[in-house]
């Protein structure tokens, strides 16, 4: 067995060698309380142990990152950490969520769209521009207007076109009415019924032929012209009138042919006269009554080519005067 070789005391590294090596270490650990040296002794021992086995270039930048605590708690240096999956998504989606948040108005989370006390968030450019102007007494008492308008309803204007067609109707009868100044003829009133001859003829609308006053048989006007003959005392031919000298076969004709001739019309009835209807209708005039009706007698009223007697107010036709 070699001999034992005793070792140099002063190869050997003690530990105030170890804390030389690593000044900011040691130099901080001197600093720790006396009733922990012991384990401060062990901490620096450890120390330096472990600062042998690093090598020369990283041993010094290590121990130079690592200083002491007041408490004497070992501080250790950044520590690089990994960049895992959802460490980067989170990132993708705080961080637009943060820029878009900070960029948002604080308004646009009210509700109502007015910030706190009624001012309103949107732009108003009429607001914006507004000057604050004042206004005399003179200018503020000024009387001030409007203009209006007003709606007529489908119902007023129906009523205004009846109303205007009711009095072209009245002046146009007015104005038959003053037509013709001549004499006519005074007409004892007989009695009501159905007197003419020819009932049973067959009507124009079937085939029907002329009466003897050359009208169509059964129409209103060869009705009337029959009783203007009766009323004249003539019952048979020679006719004192007929289609050639008393009114042409249009009903509706009949008003002006009596103008015409000069012959009075009036919107007073009279017994015998020719009751004259706008709508293509002649009846005789039977009775005038005294509340204000007139009874007349007619043929083909509702084209039936029948005999009808009817009572109507007087303001319902115009009437023509038989002739002298």
């Amino acid at each position: 067995m070699p001999a034992a070789v005793q070792a140099d005391p002063a190869a050997i590294p003690t530990a105030a060698a170890a804390v030389a090596t690593t000044a900011p270490v040691s130099e901080a650990r001197v600093l720790a309380p006396a009733t922990d040296r012991n384990a401060s002794t062990r901490s620096l021992t450890a120390a330096g142990s472990r600062g042998r086995r690093r090598s020369t270039s990283g041993s010094a930048s290590a121990a130079g990152s690592r200083t002491a605590s007041p408490t004497g708690r070992r501080s250790t240096g950044p520590v690089a950490r990994r960049n895992g999956p959802m460490r980067v998504a989170a990132t993708v989606l705080l961080v637009p969520a943060l820029v878009g948040t900070v960029a948002l108005p604080a308004y646009a989370f009210l509700p109502g769209g007015h910030l706190p006390g009624g001012a309103p968030t949107k732009f108003s450019l009429s607001v914006a521009e507004a000057q604050a102007l004042e206004v005399s007494d003179r200018a503020a008492g000024a009387a001030m207007s409007s203009d209006t308008f007003s709606v007529t309803t489908k119902a007023e204007i129906d009523a205004a076109a009846a109303e205007a067609a009711a009095a072209e109707r009245a002046a146009w009868e007015a104005e038959l009415a003053s037509r013709g100044t001549g004499e006519y003829a005074i007409v004892t009133q007989q009695a009501e019924g159905d007197d003419y001859p020819w009932w049973y003829e067959t009507p124009d609308d079937y085939g029907g032929g002329l009466s003897p006053l050359r009208y169509y048989y059964r129409e209103c006007v060869d009705f009337v012209a029959w009783r203007l003959n009766r009323d004249a005392g003539v019952t048979g031919a020679p006719w004192k009138w007929d289609w050639s000298n008393l009114a042409s076969g249009s009903a509706w004709k009949w008003a002006d042919e009596w103008a015409a001739k000069g012959w009075p019309t009036s919107s007073e009835p009279v017994v015998g006269a020719v009751a004259w209807f706008p709508y293509n209708h002649v009846a005789y005039v039977q009775s005038v009554n005294g509340d204000g009706t007139v009874t007349i007698e007619e043929y083909n009223w509702n084209s039936d080519h029948s005999y009808h007697v009817r009572t109507i107010p007087i303001g319902e036709a115009l009437y023509l005067y038989p002739p002298a």
